[in-house]
């Protein structure tokens, strides 16, 4: 069941720096993600009805904010033997299907 409440956001929450692959075939760092006034980081797989729903939305939002110096990174963190549809291959093809801008 999807939850009805969402918390607030803690903006002085400070993220831990990652290295991750990404579908471009470069490794990415929180400092290498950045833009000049922020970055979104999602948290999005493949089969996730919700994310194909908003996927063509999603993507025209993170194109207006790059105008305002935000960059996006999104992050796959499923398990593909459990969910073979977020597979780093199939991430790369919805990534190339859908002129993904972001790594």
């Amino acid at each position: 069941m999807v939850s009805l409440n969402t918390p607030l956001c803690d903006f002085g929450w400070k993220a831990i720096d990652f290295n991750l692959e990404g579908v471009d075939g470069t490794f990415w760092t929180l400092e290498k993600s950045k833009g000049v006034n922020g970055l979104l980081v999602m948290f999005i797989c493949n089969h996730c009805p919700y994310v194909k729903a908003i996927l063509p939305r999603l993507i025209r939002d993170i194109c207006a904010l790059k105008d305002y110096g935000i960059k996006t990174i999104a992050i796959q963190s499923n398990d593909p033997s459990n969910y073979p549809e977020d597979s780093f291959e199939n991430m790369r093809h919805i990534a190339d299907q859908f002129h993904f801008s972001f790594p």
